[in-house]
């Protein structure tokens, strides 16, 4: 059984036994304090460890609306660990269940539940066009029941592959590295080849969606001399940070990622919105919602905020200078 403990802390070991599995059954004491207080269901199709730090700034938000997690609302967590299609039972479980709220940390898990339901009230965080994804009529008047936070960062592909190019700039060959179960994925490709077309680089794809596949995808980046590695932004890739963060390092092949733990972990840079800023307001947007406020008359927040980080530790394992101007650029740099 999981248990919410004080806080909203729960036991490692039972919530790594639960967690993702939208058939687990919903718990006693959930059940129990339902009947006092509302509860959250809370999924995400990346997997406890890659969102773990993230989870406190959720909290935070929703303490900033007056709700603390254990005492006046109860949070259940799924996640789907990279699995996409996990993802439509995980939301017809909280539909069922009668979540007061459903929080979709991710665009898979926002389009599972917005098809799972048309009246429990969802906040989501969207990497892609959430009018596009038909999440929200529009940005400032969404109009149904879901808002939240859009950060584009599928957009981000061009721009990480020019701050990749300014980094390694007499790299012949970049390999793009894809995960084709993804309907996202196609748009991405595109975007990027025409970005390396007017940068007059050359790229070329790489297909990977299990482990096994990032072996075999490292191996053709090996045989193919690739001198360097773009990842699209897709949230497999979060899931097997640690394989991708290796194989680079074994290789010696520098790679620009999608978020910052990413280069915490080890990683050469990566480029991407605030993530903390979008967990804090998914979590106010929640607690808003508890208060009575409406979804449709919510609008989608944007990011302001975007972060080049830079790992130098991991530039001088791979004997690479980084160049005055991207150092500049910098939002942080890790030494």
């Amino acid at each position: 059984m999981l248990r919410l403990e004080p806080g909203g802390g729960m036991r490692r070991r039972e919530f790594l036994g639960v967690l993702g599995g939208a058939a687990a059954a919903w718990p006693v004491g959930a059940r129990a304090q339902q009947a006092s207080m509302p509860v959250i269901g809370y999924m995400s199709g990346r997997s406890l460890e890659s969102e773990e730090r993230l989870l406190p700034l959720f909290r935070k938000g929703l303490e900033e609306e007056g709700y603390v997690a254990g005492k006046n609302v109860a949070i259940q967590y799924r996640f789907s660990d990279g699995d996409d299609g996990r993802l439509p039972a995980i939301a017809a479980d909280f539909v069922r269940r009668q979540a007061t709220v459903i929080v979709a940390s991710d665009r898979p898990s926002a389009v599972a539940v917005k098809a799972a339901t048309s009246t429990i009230p969802i906040v989501f965080s969207s990497g892609a066009d959430p009018v596009g994804q038909g999440l929200v009529a529009s940005l400032n008047r969404p109009g149904g029941n879901a808002t939240g936070v859009a950060v584009f960062t599928s957009e981000l592909g061009p721009k990480r592959l020019e701050l990749l190019v300014g980094l390694m700039p007499k790299t012949e060959l970049i390999a793009f590295v894809v995960n084709p179960n993804t309907v996202g994925g196609i748009s991405q490709v595109r975007e990027v080849q025409a970005a390396a077309d007017a940068l007059g680089q050359k790229i070329f794809i790489v297909h990977a969606s299990t482990p096994v596949e990032v072996d075999a995808a490292f191996a053709e980046i090996v045989q193919k001399k690739a001198g360097a590695i773009l990842y699209s932004a897709h949230l497999f890739f979060q899931v097997v940070r640690d394989q991708l963060v290796a194989l680079a390092a074994r290789y010696k092949i520098p790679a620009m990622y999608e978020w910052r733990e990413f280069a915490e972990a080890g990683g050469l840079a990566s480029y991407s919105p605030s993530r903390s800023d979008s967990f804090r307001q998914l979590g106010a947007y929640a607690g808003q919602i508890l208060k009575g406020a409406k979804p449709a008359e919510m609008p989608v927040m944007q990011p302001t905020k975007f972060e080049l980080v830079l790992n130098l530790k991991t530039a001088k394992t791979l004997d690479l200078t980084v160049p005055p101007t991207l150092l500049a650029r910098a939002d942080e740099v890790i030494e």
